[in-house]
């Protein structure tokens, strides 16, 4: 069937010197819709206590579920990438994601928008797993982290313009508008994936599926979000809490045994052997909680109006910045392990400040800028490292891996805000602080793992 298999692209793309960066401006839109919804659905929050009665702890699955379903398919999706084509998975992704975000404006209640976006997720692995290969494997080795870079831009542009067309759609038109929005982008994307990204060179075969793998690492991630949840003031009984913590610590001892033994498992743990992959995927769960932690917690401080909206903006604004400029401001010697270090200690500063008055748009919005311009300077270099030490033919797969990482720190970045929430008594009382403080050990915790990446200054620029 013609839809399931890749086409060439036209040949006066195909022999274009700018071929592999046409690519990589292609990998982008999916970057960029990826990350729009990601911080944009946060601002729907309070809109959607308010219409369906429910707590931030019920109402946190709007991007729980989406998070989730990241996490259980990043990996699966790398490897049939691997073996079906990335430029066919890269497509279907983008039409998965479209039609289920039409789905997700359309939704008469909340368990309706929990599940359709569960469907949302399925796009969004397709999509994001192959998101990483695509770049690294369309332009020259020397150029792999200035292109991881402009991707790393585009999604900052989807973070940055997420939280200020969020708080403007829900406070005029309605928070369903906030997934009416990804549809433009996702039909360029479909058009520009035909004729502007690379067939596939180089496959691995599939071999027999570990649907037990992907079985384990679902529901693992489920039970122990669930259990943060239900600290965090879902209603559930105590005993059900207890034996979900449970369930997600003999997932994970599972998990691991079942992909040791496996024929094809989901995991090649062997992957993860060298430290610049296993402590950088440490890194990257770090990085994008710290990231997404503040795009949950400030529409709860500020409320979800346009004003808080455009302070959110400086978050992502400042990690684009770095993204795009950190190469030409920082000397040119300082390698990955240093923009790793100096990140890391850009946001433990301005998360550190952020508790002196967390309420107060003035001071939020440049310490925000502060800590988002200290991320655009580690994600890159950290993301640069982890795939250097990659095998190109399962490429894919680990960049599943890192976009597994990112969905999962994601997921923690809401979770532990609500946790923070609740257990300090809420935005009046200490909870605000807690969070911030809470992030700011995490992004000390990143910076550790920086330490991990080899000094070398011929590292992939």
């Amino acid at each position: 069937m013609a839809i399931m298999t890749e086409r060439p692209r036209p040949r006066v793309i195909r022999e274009h010197p700018h071929a592999g960066w046409f690519a990589v401006a292609t990998v982008c839109f999916g970057a960029f819709m990826g990350q729009l919804d990601a911080s944009i659905v946060t601002l729907t929050f309070p809109a959607l206590q308010h219409e369906f009665g429910q707590p931030l702890a019920a109402v946190e699955w709007v991007s729980l579920a989406y998070l989730l379903g990241l996490v259980g398919l990043l990996a699966a999706a790398g490897r049939l990438a691997d073996a079906a084509g990335r430029k066919l998975m890269y497509i279907w992704g983008f039409a998965v994601f479209t039609v289920a975000s039409v789905a997700c404006g359309l939704a008469p209640g909340l368990g309706w928008l929990i599940g359709f976006r569960v469907l949302q997720a399925v796009g969004a692995a397709m999509l994001q797993a192959n998101s990483v290969a695509l770049v690294v494997n369309s332009v020259p080795r020397a150029k792999m982290r200035s292109a991881l870079g402009v991707q790393a831009a585009a999604q900052a542009l989807g973070l940055a313009l997420g939280p200020a067309i969020g708080g403007l759609l829900v406070s005029s038109v309605g928070w369903r508008w906030v997934f009416l929005v990804n549809v433009p982008v996702g039909v360029i994307g479909l058009i520009s994936g035909r004729f502007l990204l690379p067939r596939t060179r180089q496959r691995t075969a599939l071999g027999r599926f570990d649907t037990a793998g992907l079985t384990l690492l679902a529901v693992g991630s489920t039970a122990l979000l669930l259990t943060l949840s239900a600290v965090s003031g879902l209603h559930l009984p105590g005993w059900m809490i207890a034996a979900l913590a449970l369930f997600a610590v003999a997932s994970v001892v599972a998990f691991r045994w079942r992909e040791r033994r496996a024929a094809s498992p989901l995991v090649d743990l062997d992957v993860l052997r060298p430290a610049a992959v296993s402590l950088g995927l440490v890194g990257a769960l770090c990085g994008y909680l710290v990231l997404f932690g503040p795009l949950a917690l400030f529409p709860q401080v500020l409320g979800a109006h346009g004003m808080a909206g455009l302070v959110l903006t400086s978050l992502p604004a400042g990690f684009g910045l770095a993204a795009v400029g950190a190469s030409r401001l920082l000397p040119r010697g300082l390698g990955s392990r240093g923009r790793a270090v100096l990140g890391s200690v850009m946001c433990v500063g301005g998360l550190a400040v952020l508790p002196v008055s967390p309420g107060s748009p003035g001071l939020v919005g440049p310490l925000l800028l502060l800590v988002g311009f200290g991320l655009g300077v580690f994600i890159p270099a950290n993301n640069s490292s982890i795939m250097g030490a990659i095998p190109e033919r399962v490429s894919a797969t680990g960049g599943g891996l890192v976009n597994m990482a990112r969905g999962f720190g994601t997921a923690l970045g809401v979770a532990l805000v609500t946790l923070s929430l609740h257990v300090g008594g809420g935005v009046s009382a200490f909870g605000d602080d807690m969070a911030l403080y809470v992030m700011a050990a995490v992004a000390l915790i990143a910076g550790a793992t920086g330490l991990s990446v080899p000094s070398s200054r011929s590292s992939p620029q």
